[in-house]
């Protein structure tokens, strides 16, 4: 099976954009009955309205919803995507037809890894998390000390163990007889 072009690509997604938004398909009379859910079941029955296809009726799911074939799969962005849990799966990567996406069980470390070379190598990342790199940390650092190396102690904020007073209460008190 071949390739087909980035412009052949381009074209479709395009078409995809200005084509009829699919419906969404609910089982018949879901609407009317608690009880059925609106989960798409295949209507039967001998005087069945949908399997019929009658106006007003919600149309029944065929094969001409489906996508073009040269785009079914592909990121909204129009890259295939690609999931990747370290550096060295990014060599195998083409960055004008393929974005990545770092897998969600990998870590800050390696996650920084990946992202110095996707950067790079000019690769599309779908899910960048901001993740304080290390240098905004000793950046931080340095403003606490001053010129020599010391650090500055910050005057602590004076805590206020006084109680507060007791509001008075608008209650009129009961008197005995």
């Amino acid at each position: 099976m071949t390739e087909p072009s980035t412009a052949a690509v381009k074209k479709v997604l395009r078409l995809r954009e200005r084509a009829k938004k699919k419906p969404k398909f609910v089982r018949q009379e879901s609407w009317r009955y608690v009880r059925l859910k609106e989960n798409w079941r295949r209507p039967t029955g001998i005087d069945n309205k949908v399997r019929k296809k009658f106006k007003g009726w919600p149309p029944p799911v065929s094969s001409g919803y489906r996508r073009p074939k040269t785009i079914r799969g592909l990121h909204p962005s129009g890259y295939e995507e690609v999931l990747v849990y370290n550096a060295e799966h990014l060599k195998d990567i083409d960055p004008k037809n393929q974005a990545i996406r770092i897998a969600h069980i990998v870590g800050k470390r390696k996650r920084m890894q990946i992202l110095v070379e996707a950067r790079k190598k000019k690769i599309i990342v779908l899910n960048i998390k901001q993740v304080k790199e290390p240098v905004e940390k000793e950046k931080e650092l340095a403003e606490e000390t001053d010129e020599e190396g010391e650090k500055i102690e910050k005057p602590e904020e004076k805590k206020n163990t006084e109680k507060p007073k007791e509001k008075p209460t608008k209650r009129k008190k009961r008197t005995e007889k």
